[in-house]
């Protein structure tokens, strides 16, 4: 498994502009110059249709160090309202010839009447490979037919006649090529004593039923509500003003905002990787990337340098000790480690607040996270994300927090 991203000034001289410009500063990035062309948007989610003028950047090409099987890009972006972004894969297979252009995501941080609604697309593939919400795959990797290369376009979008610009200073991607499994080799734990970071709790269940407009409430909020923790953790979050418009009956509506504003439109979730990533990185000062980690010591390295690590997983109640439910995909906050090693999570899928705090058997857990192929309640045979991890921290990051993010294959 492999994380590339374009983040410094240097990245942005580079690549193909068409009517874009880097843009230098503590957060360096990409921004329209002038309009290299006008597009009528029909939203699908709103029926209307919009002009825009548009201008794009794509990467130079990345040719990764193995033949991969899937890619998962994320993005951290300003986009002012009325503006947005479209991410698309331009990918080569090892045969050499080209996926489709597939649109990774189209993503505004606004939720306006001048906004359009995030969302992914369906429907997108070829005899090799399918986009699923947002995710590249190659169909049968047994075929041979695998990705070898790949390019990012980012095509930002503004209002003819408006002056302002969608900004976007990280765009990445990790790609991966993990073989089938459903078990994983222990890893031996690699802390000397326990640790625990002091990452607020907040439970997805109190917030049952409220906003069903967003996947149905809260019982579906488990990536939001583990963004929510992390984002807090590192002192940021919505202002008074941004949450005016959440019921003030409601317990910690920061949660509720959170949802809001990962909400996919497509998808009809709230659990869009890059989706939350990229609404972390509306917090002034934090970064937010999506990637896969190779085992629990590369958390146990994030978390001794003070970074909570979002993991996605999917069990049977008998598979994870504690946790007293089944889930087909869920996503939790590490937090720390005992002394023994095993896993200390802030599940949002508890009762209350009060009970989030949960300590998984490290091989358990380590199983349900990392493996690719899970047997489901039925019998039949799901998924399992095969280490896919959310990482937040600042854009300026300590020494030792960024030799620990180096460590795992991010440049800070």
């Amino acid at each position: 498994m492999e994380y590339h991203a374009w983040s410094s000034y240097p990245d942005w001289l580079f690549g193909s502009h068409r009517g874009t410009l880097p843009v230098p500063g503590a957060r360096p990035g990409v921004a329209i110059a002038r309009a290299a062309g006008t597009l009528d948007y029909a939203d699908p989610h709103t029926g209307t249709t919009t002009a825009y003028e548009y201008a794009s950047w794509t990467s130079p090409a990345h040719r990764l160090p193995f033949p991969a099987t899937e890619l998962v890009s994320s993005w951290n972006a300003h986009t002012p309202t009325g503006t947005w972004i479209q991410v698309e894969l331009l990918g080569t297979y090892t045969d050499g010839t080209a996926t489709p252009a597939y649109v990774m995501g189209r993503w505004t941080a606004g939720d306006t009447d001048e906004d359009i609604r995030r969302t992914s697309v369906d429907d997108q593939g070829d005899d090799t490979s399918s986009i699923y919400t947002d995710t590249f795959s190659v169909d049968d990797p047994s075929a041979g037919r695998l990705l070898a290369s790949y390019q990012l376009r980012l095509t930002l979008f503004r209002k003819p006649g408006s002056r302002e610009t969608p900004t976007v200073w990280r765009l990445g991607a990790f790609a991966s090529n993990v073989p089938d499994r459903f078990t994983v080799p222990a890893s031996t734990p690699g802390l000397k004593g326990a640790v625990e970071l002091p990452v607020p709790r907040y439970s997805q269940d109190v917030h049952s039923g409220q906003y069903p407009q967003y996947d149905n409430g809260g019982e579906a909020w488990c990536s939001p509500t583990s963004s929510t923790m992390v984002i807090e953790y590192w002192g940021r979050g919505p202002s008074k003003a941004d949450l005016a418009w959440v019921d003030p009956a409601y317990v910690d509506p920061q949660v509720d905002q959170g949802a809001r504003y990962t909400y996919d439109y497509q998808y009809e979730g709230c659990g869009n990787w890059p989706f939350n990533a990229a609404y972390a990185a509306t917090y002034q000062d934090l970064q937010g990337v999506i990637t896969q980690l190779r085992s629990l010591n590369d958390i146990e390295v994030l978390v001794r340098a003070g970074i909570p690590v979002i993991t996605s997983q999917s069990f049977l109640s008998t598979e994870l000790d504690g946790a007293g439910y089944n889930t087909s995909g869920h996503l939790m906050c590490i937090v720390g480690f005992t002394a023994e090693g095993d896993v200390i999570a802030n599940d949002p899928a508890s009762p209350d607040d009060d009970a989030v705090r949960h300590v998984y058997k490290r091989a358990q857990f380590e199983t349900v996270w990392l493996r690719t192929k899970r047997i489901t309640a039925s019998g039949g045979t799901g998924s399992g994300s095969g280490g896919v991890a959310y990482l937040y921290f600042p854009v300026a990051p300590s020494p030792g927090q960024r030799r620990a993010l180096a460590a795992v294959g991010v440049r800070a």
